[in-house]
């Protein structure tokens, strides 16, 4: 049965490995799948899902108010999919989400999605806070603060090293921008500016 997943983290949790293993798994039993990746994202390449551990798959694209109902429909059109998955899936808009769900209930095609829950002021981003209304199941990917505990939240950062408390939600980086950490260390860091 086809359902909607989210699969969501912090940084550096492994989402992306996550989701490059697992359409790994249905090539290796002869199915297709489908990979979708924010257009904004380009990091490693337009076009391009990667990891920090070296693995990376090409895949199409997505931008802000494209239909993905309908791109999904023209791929399975082309031949069979087993799989759509969605990587940087914050990066949604709450209408794509909708898009997604009506992909998975009316073309009975499972979409795995993988993206943050929350930007560096600890808001949900539009995309996630749809998916959490609408997946039919969620999946926790859990990375580790510097403490030890589980790393629920991200601060953003300089190139000094001085956490940014306001800006754009949007700002794409890596671990050069971003540090996961436990609720308590991000409350500090917000409050004192560093780590």
């Amino acid at each position: 049965m086809a359902k909607l997943y989210f699969h969501y983290s912090t940084m550096n949790a492994g989402k992306s490995t996550n989701l490059l293993q697992a359409s790994y798994n249905y090539h290796e039993r002869g199915m297709q799948t489908y990979l979708l990746t924010a257009l904004l994202d380009n990091r490693e390449g337009e076009a391009r899902i990667t990891s920090r551990i070296g693995i990376g798959e090409g895949a199409d694209t997505f931008a802000h108010g494209e239909d993905l109902f309908a791109k999904i429909e023209a791929r399975l059109a082309a031949g069979p999919c087993a799989c759509v998955f969605i990587d940087e899936a914050q990066f949604l808009d709450a209408e794509q989400v909708w898009q997604l769900a009506r992909a998975v209930d009316d073309l009975k095609v499972p979409v795995m999605c993988y993206g943050l829950r929350v930007d560096f002021q600890g808001h949900l981003f539009p995309g996630s806070a749809t998916l959490l209304a609408l997946a039919d199941e969620m999946r926790e990917v859990r990375t580790i603060c510097h403490c030890g505990k589980k790393a629920t939240m991200v601060a953003r950062m300089d190139k000094s090293g001085t956490i940014l408390k306001e800006g754009a939600q949007v700002h794409i980086g890596g671990n050069e921008s971003y540090v996961s950490l436990c609720r308590g260390h991000w409350r500090s860091a917000m409050e004192k500016g560093s780590v």
